[in-house]
C-alpha cells in the first residue's frame, strides 16, 4: 500500500512519493523560550505518525526538526523578543534559557513516545547557512538590502507566491502577524526580513556581510531543510497556524534558491482547543505534558486522544476524554499481556485506514471492534493490536506495575471516607493532602472516593 496525505498547496490528497524507498521529512520545531503545550505536541505527533506509517510500509525515513533558539520572532507587535524577555525574567543568559526548554522539549517527546528526529539543528549554530542562502537570494535578484541596512526578500520576484495560503500579494495589507513593526527600509509592505540590522540590540546578534544583526524567522527553515535534506523535502509538516506567512515565505525563499519546487507535500495539523477555548496564557488554560502526568494519567492517554481525532480537524480536549483514554490503555495492555510471545499480525483494514490520509479514528474503531469480537481468538486480537501499535505508538506491550497500598495509607483512606460520610470537610481536605503528599491521586464523586498512584 501507499500512504496518501492531504497537501495544503494543491488542496488534494496525494500519494507520498519517494526516491529509492527513502522519504525526506522536515517538521517545524519549537521556539525554546517556554515549554511546548499539548497543542504544539499534537503537531509533533503528526510527523511521528507519518514516519511510523512509512516505516511499517517499508520505507527509510529521514526527518529533520529545527530548534529555534535565536531571538528573532516577534508576535502580535510586541516590542521585545520573547527569548530575550524570558532571559530577563529568569535572570539567565538567552542561550541558557533555550537549552533549558530544549531539554524539556525532548523530555516531553519521550513521554509521548515520539521517536527522535535524525537531526535537531539549532538556529544559533546555523547562522552561516542562513547567511549563505541570503547571499544567493541577493545574487539571484530575489532579495535586496533595504535603506535601514536589513536584507529583505522581494515578494514580487516570486510569481508563485500565495499557492499554500491562497493569499495574493496585491490583496495583502500591511502589518500581518509575525512581522516586525519597525521594518521601514523595505520597498513593499509584503516583503519580509531575511536579516535584521542589530540597531540598538546588544544580545543575540551576529556579524554578517550586511553588518551586525540576526536572522529573520522564515530563512531558518529554508536553510536547514535544503542543507540537511539534500535540497529536497518530500513531506513538510507543521501546524496550520504556520501556513501563512511562515510556510508561504519559506516556499518562496527555497524555490527561488533551488529553482524548482523544493517541497512535494505540505501537511498541516489543525488547532487544538481546551474545554472549548483556544489555549493561551491570557486565558489561563495552557496545558503541558507535565500537567497530564500530575493529574495521574499516562501521557500516552493524551496520544490516544489525539489519535481518536483526524489531524486535519480542529479538536476540543478536556480532562474527561484523557481519563477515558487512560482507562482504555490499561484495558488494552491487560489484554495484550495475556498472550506470551505474541508477534504483530497485519490487519489490512487498519493499514488501509491509516494509508488514506491517516484515518486514525477509523483504525481505533477497528481495534475496538476486534476487542469486542467474541468469535476471535485472543492470540489473533493481540497480534492485530501489536501491529497497529507499530504505527499508533501506544506502547501496548508495556506491563502495568501493580503498587500496593501500605497499611498506613489504607488507614488514612478509611479515615477520609469516614470524614466525608460525616461531612467533616476540613478533616477530609487535611487527609486528602496527606494522601497526595505520599503519591496518591484522589478523585471524589458524590458517593465514593477513588484513588490511583501518581
Amino acid at each position: 500500500m501507499e500512504l496518501r496525505l492531504y497537501d495544503t498547496k494543491s488542496r488534494e490528497i496525494q500519494t507520498v512519493h519517494e526516491t529509492n524507498h527513502k522519504v525526506r521529512m522536515y517538521c517545524c520545531g519549537p521556539t525554546v523560550y517556554r515549554d511546548a503545550h499539548v497543542g504544539n505536541m499534537r503537531t509533533f505527533l503528526l510527523s511521528d505518525l507519518i514516519r511510523r506509517t512509512l516505516t511499517v510500509l517499508g520505507y527509510q525515513v529521514s526527518i529533520v526538526q529545527n530548534i529555534t533558539d535565536v531571538g528573532h520572532m516577534s508576535e502580535d507587535f510586541e516590542a521585545e523578543d520573547k527569548l530575550l524577555a524570558q532571559s530577563k525574567t529568569e535572570h539567565i543568559d538567552p542561550l541558557a534559557v533555550a537549552r533549558k526548554y530544549e531539554e524539556h522539549f525532548h523530555t516531553d517527546l519521550a513521554l509521548l513516545n515520539i521517536l527522535p528526529a535524525d537531526k535537531y539543528p539549532k538556529a544559533s549554530e546555523c547562522i552561516p547557512l542562513m547567511q549563505d542562502l541570503i547571499a544567493k537570494l541577493i545574487a539571484k535578484g530575489n532579495a535586496y538590502v533595504g535603506s535601514d541596512g536589513s536584507v529583505y526578500f522581494d515578494a514580487s520576484s516570486f510569481p508563485g507566491y500565495g499557492m499554500i495560503s491562497g493569499n495574493r500579494l496585491d490583496a495583502l495589507k500591511p502589518g500581518h502577524r509575525f512581522e516586525y513593526t519597525d521594518e521601514g527600509g523595505k520597498k513593499f509592505h509584503a516583503d519580509w526580513a531575511l536579516w535584521k540590522a542589530a540597531g540598538h540590540r546588544t544580545e543575540m546578534i551576529w556579524d554578517s556581510p550586511w553588518g551586525p544583526g540576526f536572522p529573520g524567522w522564515h530563512i531558518e527553515c529554508s536553510a536547514m531543510s535544503i542543507q540537511f535534506l539534500d535540497g529536497h523535502v518530500d513531506i513538510h509538516v507543521g501546524g496550520i497556524d504556520l501556513r501563512f506567512p511562515h510556510h508561504e515565505n519559506e516556499r518562496a525563499q527555497s524555490n527561488a534558491v533551488t529553482g524548482n519546487e523544493t517541497v512535494d507535500l505540505w501537511v498541516h495539523g489543525e488547532h487544538l482547543l481546551f474545554q472549548g477555548r483556544k489555549m493561551s496564557k491570557s486565558a489561563g488554560n495552557v496545558v503541558l505534558i507535565r500537567d497530564v502526568v500530575e493529574h495521574g494519567y499516562d501521557p500516552l492517554a493524551l496520544r490516544l486522544v489525539f489519535l481518536e481525532n483526524r489531524y486535519r480537524s480542529q479538536m476540543d480536549l478536556n480532562w474527561e476524554t484523557i481519563a477515558a483514554a487512560d482507562e482504555t490503555l490499561k484495558r488494552w495492555r491487560k489484554l495484550v499481556n495475556q498472550v506470551m510471545h505474541a508477534i504483530p499480525s497485519e490487519n489490512v483494514k487498519i493499514t488501509q485506514a491509516i494509508c488514506e490520509d491517516l484515518d486514525t479514528p477509523r483504525a481505533i474503531q477497528i481495534i475496538r471492534s476486534l476487542e469486542k469480537d467474541h468469535d476471535l481468538e485472543i492470540e489473533t486480537k493481540v497480534g492485530h493490536l501489536l501491529f497497529a501499535d507499530q504505527i499508533l505508538g501506544l506502547d501496548l506491550s508495556r506491563k502495568e506495575q501493580v503498587r500496593e497500598l501500605t497499611p498506613e495509607l489504607e488507614t488514612i483512606l478509611k479515615s477520609r471516607k469516614k470524614a466525608r460520610d460525616e461531612k467533616n470537610w476540613a478533616e477530609s481536605d487535611r487527609l486528602r493532602q496527606l494522601l497526595e503528599d505520599q503519591g496518591l491521586i484522589i478523585r471524589d464523586s458524590s458517593d465514593r472516593q477513588d484513588w490511583q498512584w501518581r
